[in-house]
């Protein structure tokens, strides 16, 4: 009997080994596949990108240099919040070399359906609050906290995340283009916390 169960444990591991490679493998590829789509979604036309990660606050940013012949054209910056009332925002933010926002993409959220996951809605009123204006020009928080951005309606903990997330891709952008050295970066991301429902009353 002993040795019949050390079988079937033995088995059954390598099953699970097995199953663990595949779907490891397939899942790489996805998050790959998925991140260069966010790439050509946010960044103007390019040949190639360089990639270097960065921390800020904690957390672990990835930053993508977009570069058309010698010339750079624009950074994309994989920015994270842990405040989501679902917990994990992660985000693509564009930028041109100026500074200028061209686009956000969605990568990760875990929202309340119908609420904070209007965020990856085309237009929505977080995305128009940044979308092709100049980073520098926007007091990255929501309204209700004195910013310049539009919440989603009864979500203001998603809103705060997704403003805050930005913020953060923001200050990257400054170091990695040279505007601002990596001492003087100071992070204009949001950092509150609030208790309640999603829209944070």
């Amino acid at each position: 009997m002993v040795v019949v169960l050390g079988l079937i444990t033995l088995i059954s591991a390598a099953c699970v080994g097995v199953v663990n490679m595949i779907t490891e493998e397939k899942i790489a590829e996805a998050k790959a596949r998925a991140t260069s789509e966010a790439l050509e979604a946010v960044l103007p036309a390019f040949d190639r990108t360089e990639s270097w990660t960065t921390e800020a606050d904690g957390l672990q940013l990835t930053i993508n240099k977009a570069i058309a012949g010698e010339q750079t054209v624009g950074f994309a910056v994989e920015s994270i919040s842990k405040n989501g009332f679902g917990g994990v925002v992660r985000l693509m933010v564009g930028f041109d070399a100026e500074g200028r926002i061209l686009n956000i993409n969605v990568l990760e959220q875990t929202e309340t359906p119908g609420l904070g996951t209007k965020m990856c809605d085309e237009g929505n009123p977080l995305l128009a609050s940044f979308k092709d204006k100049m980073a520098a020009d926007v007091k990255m928080s929501v309204r209700k906290d004195g910013g310049d951005v539009d919440a989603l309606t009864a979500a203001t903990i998603s809103s705060r995340a997704y403003a805050e997330a930005v913020a953060r891709a923001y200050e990257a952008f400054k170091v990695a283009s040279g505007a601002q050295s990596e001492a003087q970066a100071v992070t204009g991301a949001s950092q509150q916390t609030t208790k309640g429902g999603e829209d944070g009353k």
